[in-house]
């Protein structure tokens, strides 16, 4: 009676390697994926260095924090609320340049802000430029509690707009834009950023003037 030999055992890794390599493959794949769509949506504009440059240089003394980007970032989509709850996003100001300024009634910079901004405003806003702050007050009552801040300071030119469920400044965290408020973004009129500041500025000056004056400017 013949003997049966059995095969030999396979070797695990042998199988194993192509397997996992495939994994990761497809890990990385999808990693891949995901921030390359991120990161089309996040640069959805054109790159501007010239422009950017522009602000970069006008932006001295009180301003000097101000940064010029220009690097493709659009904030177009950008969705937040008006007092009366009406869904707006940065498009529906389309052809204006904007100063687009975070804040909120807990942040003392943000409050201290608030006076120069609304003078800018008055003496800017137009068919052409407009400062649009928008509030990211949260909880209950924290509507409220923008609205009682805006009418102490009578701020006339100073709507509430407002975003309480925090996503617009969770995407600017998310994008590395701003880290803590107040923050404020340059605009052109397609919604595409040109220059970033974090942290306060005493806007209604002579330095803020300056960079106010450079980005309407730039449209000629």
């Amino acid at each position: 009676m013949s003997e049966t030999i059995a095969p030999p055992p396979q070797n695990r890794k042998s199988w194993q390697l192509p397997v996992l390599i495939g994994v990761a493959g497809l890990g990385v794949a999808i990693a891949a994926w995901f921030y390359l769509g991120n990161a089309a949506q996040a640069n959805s504009c054109p790159v501007q260095s010239m422009p950017a440059q522009v602000l970069d240089a006008a932006a001295t003394g009180e301003l000097a924090a101000l940064n010029g980007t220009g690097e493709g970032r659009g904030y177009a989509d950008m969705a937040f609320k008006d007092v009366a709850g009406k869904d707006l996003t940065i498009a529906d100001f389309g052809g204006k340049a904007l100063l687009v300024n975070f804040w909120a009634s807990w942040c003392v910079p943000c409050r201290e802000e608030m006076p120069a901004l609304d003078e800018i405003a008055t003496q800017y806003n137009s068919e052409r430029f407009m400062v649009l702050p928008i509030n990211l007050d949260i909880g209950a009552g924290g509507l409220e509690k923008a609205q009682a801040f805006l009418d102490e300071g009578q701020f006339d030119n100073l709507p509430l707009y407002a975003d309480n469920t925090f996503a617009a400044f969770e995407r600017l965290k998310r994008e590395a834009v701003a880290v803590g408020l107040p923050a404020t973004l340059l605009l052109d009129p397609e919604g595409c950023e040109l220059a970033v500041l974090q942290g306060p500025a005493e806007w209604h000056s002579t330095d803020g003037r300056t960079v106010v004056e450079a980005l309407i400017g730039l449209r000629g």
